[in-house]
């Protein structure tokens, strides 16, 4: 998904404020294109702006009722986790559509946006920023606090690209439009402004390489399959 179907996505979508009613009414209330389930208390879904005129209208008939509202004009739904064979922890905010491989983890407060894709085995750390059309590969760790930049505004015709086997430590920044090349390892707090040969270590701000990999015990850069089950 390149930038211009992002933003043709966004113009399109339909903006919606969709809302949870925990209502207790005298007599029943018809509430059109809503889902209601129970009786006398009941629980209405649908959009604000289909359930709050007839809030108003039959007021008369209500003996009380509670709104819960997450977002408000909101233009993309948040993903549909069930349909992922991956870990996604409580917190997690994911926008619609993203890919996510099997057996990835997304812990908590991590935030995917739209377009973002992540591969197999890879661990999305807490409150770890992916922005649009981030692409991360396979067994790789995106620290904690990292962020990933997104490419819708400013437009960037490249997103950032973190292939197979890297480790990128907490509060990592990696500029739109780098790659950072297979089984790289970006240190924590460093801020990446030009691409990351495969096989190295960078650290600083800006980043800069100060090793190879393989100069770096292979325990520092384990990735632990076992904390990826999800059976």
């Amino acid at each position: 998904m390149d930038t211009k179907d992002i933003i043709r996505i966004i113009r399109n979508a339909k903006k919606v404020t969709p809302v949870k009613v925990y209502l207790k009414e005298r007599q029943p209330i018809d509430f059109e294109n809503c889902r209601s389930f129970g009786c006398g208390d009941r629980i209405i879904f649908g959009d604000w702006s289909d359930i709050e005129p007839v809030l108003r209208q039959q007021a008369e008939n209500i003996i009380d009722y509670v709104v819960e509202c997450d977002r408000r004009h909101s233009i993309l739904p948040l993903a549909d986790i069930c349909s992922f064979n991956a870990r996604v922890e409580p917190g997690a905010i994911i926008r619609s559509p993203v890919t996510i491989g099997d057996h990835a983890v997304i812990m908590m407060g991590a935030v995917i946006n739209i377009g973002a894709s992540i591969g197999r085995n890879t661990m999305i750390d807490m409150n770890a920023v992916l922005g649009a059309r981030a692409i991360v590969g396979e067994n790789c760790h995106i620290g904690a606090g990292a962020v990933l930049a997104g490419v819708l505004e400013p437009v960037s015709q490249n997103p950032v690209i973190i292939e197979d086997d890297v480790l990128i430590g907490a509060n990592a920044v990696i500029l739109e439009g780098l790659r950072v090349g297979k089984g790289a390892v970006v240190a924590a707090g460093a801020v990446v402004i030009s691409d990351v040969p495969a096989g190295t270590m960078v650290a600083g701000v800006p980043a800069k390489v100060i090793k190879k990999v393989e100069e770096i015990s292979a325990v520092k850069r384990e990735i632990l399959h076992v904390l990826r089950e999800i059976e």
